[in-house]
C-alpha cells in the first residue's frame, strides 16, 4: 500500500474513523466523522492534505474541524493548507500560541458532532501546550471509546519531554508528564483504545512499539515507563535517560517555530524542470547543492559534493540533517517515477520544492564526460583488514545512543549522524575515516556530508554494525 494511505477502524465507534500513516515521519493523522451529520473532524493533519479531501468526497462527507494536539517539532502541519482549500473551522488548546486564526479551546471543554462527543484534555510533558483528544460514541453507550493521544501516551512509551527548554525546564516537563499520566491517561478505562500521533520510526521517543494503536489496559500492564509511575525521580530518570533517546535531527526547532506561526501555503506547486548535466553543473557551480536519491552502493560514483540521502523509510529525517535551512537543491534521482515522492518528502519537513533534477540521472552525467567523485565502500571484513595495518585509521560510529552503547568497535569514534553537522571537525581532516552505521545507510549519509566538507579520505562501510556482528568481529 502507497505510504499515507494506512487505514485503521476503531472495534468501538459506530462513527467514520480513518488513520493515515506516514512510515517516513513515524507520523499518524486521523479522520473521524459522524454518520448522522456527516461532518468530521482532522487531527495532527499532514502538509500534503489532498488525501483528507478524497477521502471525505468519497463518503459524501465534509471536514468541519482541525485541530493538532501540539505544535510538532519533526512536520509541517497541514491546518494551514487544509483551511485554504475548504470552509473548516480551526481549534487550538488554550495554552498553544498559534500565529493563525483559531479557536481556543479548554482542558475539559467538548464538542459535539452527530453522535460522536470530543472532550479536550490538556496533556501537557512532551510540549506545555499539548491537548488530547477523547472520543465517545453516544449511540453505544455514555463511556468513551478511544483517545486521540498525540505524544502523551504512545505504543509501549511515552513522548519526549526533553526538545524544550534547559535542563531543570526539561526535568520539570518529565514531572508533569508523570502527574498528567496518573490523573488524565490511566483515569480512563481499559478499554479505551489509544491511537497516538507519534509512531514507529518517529524520533519522538526512544522505544515506540511496532502496532498502530494500543488499548489503556495493555499500556497500563505493558508500558515499562508506566510501572513506576508512582516513583516520580524514577519516571523522570527513565524519560531522560539520553542512553536510550534518539539524536535530535538539526531541523527541528525550525519546524516548531514554522508550525506556531503557521505554515505558509503551497498554492500551485511549481513543476522543478528536467536539466542537462551541462545545465545541472551550472546550477551547482551557481551555489545550489546536489542532492544524490540513490541508495549508497549506487553513490560508491557520484557528482562531486553531492550529498547523499537514499530513497527510503528514512529519506526526510535525512534529508533534513544535512540540507542547509535555506538550501536551493536539485536532485539526481533513479529515475524521474521518484520525483514527485522526493518533492512531498521535503515539503512535509519545510523545504520549497527542487529547483531541478539531473535528466538522464547519472548515466547521462558520466556519457556527458563531467566529473566524478568516488566514494569507496568496504565491507566490514575490509575494515577489520585495515584496521590491523593502520593504526592512524579513524573509524566514526554515527548510530542513534542506544546502538553505541549496546556494543561498537572498539577504537570507534563517536557522533550521532544528526550531530554531525555541528560537530563536523572533531573528525581529523588529515586522517582516512571508515564511517559506519546499523547498515550502511545512515553512515553513506555522513560519508557524503564529509565529502561535501572537503574531506578528501572518506569510506563508507556496507553491511555496518549487523555485519560486524554477524562475523563476530571485536566488540566493546
Amino acid at each position: 500500500m502507497h505510504e499515507g494511505y494506512s487505514t485503521e477502524f476503531c472495534s468501538f465507534c459506530r462513527g467514520f474513523f480513518k488513520q493515515f500513516h506516514l512510515e517516513s515521519l513515524g507520523h499518524a493523522s486521523y479522520l473521524i466523522g459522524s454518520e448522522e451529520t456527516g461532518e468530521s473532524l482532522v487531527l495532527d493533519i499532514r502538509r500534503d492534505v489532498q488525501p483528507y479531501l478524497d477521502e471525505v468526497r468519497t463518503r459524501g462527507m465534509s471536514i468541519a474541524y482541525a485541530i493538532e494536539t501540539h505544535q510538532h517539532n519533526d512536520y509541517v502541519t497541514g491546518i494551514c493548507e487544509l483551511a485554504e482549500r475548504v470552509p473548516v473551522q480551526r481549534l487550538a488548546g488554550k495554552e498553544a500560541n498559534v500565529g493563525y486564526e483559531a479557536r481556543p479551546v479548554s482542558d475539559g471543554e467538548s464538542l459535539t458532532m452527530g453522535e460522536i462527543t470530543f472532550q479536550i484534555l490538556h496533556t501537557p510533558g512532551h510540549t506545555p501546550e499539548h491537548i488530547s483528544v477523547l472520543v465517545t460514541d453516544r449511540s453505544r453507550g455514555k463511556e468513551p471509546v478511544l483517545l486521540l493521544s498525540g505524544g502523551a501516551l504512545l505504543v509501549g512509551d511515552v513522548a519526549r519531554p526533553d526538545l524544550l527548554g534547559n535542563p531543570e525546564e526539561v526535568e520539570q516537563h518529565a514531572k508533569t508528564m508523570c502527574q498528567m499520566l496518573q490523573e488524565k491517561i490511566l483515569s480512563l478505562p481499559d478499554h479505551v483504545e489509544v491511537y497516538p500521533t507519534h509512531v514507529a520510526g518517529s524520533l519522538c521517543g526512544g522505544h515506540i512499539g511496532s502496532r498502530l494503536s494500543t488499548t489503556i489496559g495493555y499500556e497500563r500492564r505493558m508500558n515499562h515507563l508506566l510501572t513506576n509511575l508512582d516513583k516520580k525521580e524514577e519516571f523522570v530518570g527513565n524519560c531522560l535517560d539520553l542512553k536510550h533517546l534518539p539524536s535530535v535531527p538539526p531541523y527541528w526547532p525550525r519546524m516548531r517555530k514554522m508550525n506556531a506561526e503557521g505554515p505558509p501555503l503551497l498554492g500551485i506547486l511549481p513543476e522543478p524542470p528536467a536539466l542537462s548535466p551541462q545545465q545541472f553543473e551550472r546550477k551547482q557551480q551557481e551555489g545550489g547543492i546536489v542532492l544524490d536519491c540513490r541508495q549508497a552502493e549506487a553513490f560508491s560514483s557520484h557528482i562531486p559534493g553531492a550529498l547523499n540521502v537514499g530513497l527510503g523509510s528514512s529519506f526526510p529525517t535525512w534529508a533534513g540533517t544535512v540540507l542547509p535551512a535555506e538550501a536551493t537543491v536539485y536532485l539526481v534521482l533513479d529515475g524521474p517515477d521518484d520525483l514527485k515522492e522526493v518533492i512531498w518528502h521535503l515539503l512535509r519537513i519545510g523545504y520549497p520544492p527542487p529547483a531541478g533534477w539531473l535528466a538522464g540521472g547519472m548515466f547521462a552525467w558520466r556519457t556527458a564526460s563531467r566529473p566524478l567523485q568516488m566514494l569507496p565502500q568496504w565491507s566490514v571484513q575490509n575494515l577489520s583488514e585495515q584496521l590491523q595495518k593502520n593504526s592512524e585509521l579513524q573509524v566514526l560510529d554515527v548510530r542513534q545512543p542506544a546502538e553505541w552503547s549496546a556494543g561498537h568497535i572498539p577504537r570507534a569514534q563517536y557522533i550521532s549522524g544528526s550531530e554531525l553537522p555541528h560537530r563536523i571537525e572533531e573528525v581529523d581532516p588529515k586522517k582516512a575515516v571508515a564511517v559506519i552505521c546499523g547498515s550502511g545507510y545512515r553512515s553513506s549519509v555522513s560519508a557524503s556530508l564529509l565529502q561535501h566538507h572537503g574531506y578528501k579520505n572518506v569510506i563508507n562501510v556496507l553491511g555496518g554494525m549487523a555485519a560486524w556482528k554477524q562475523a563476530e568481529f571485536p566488540l566493546q
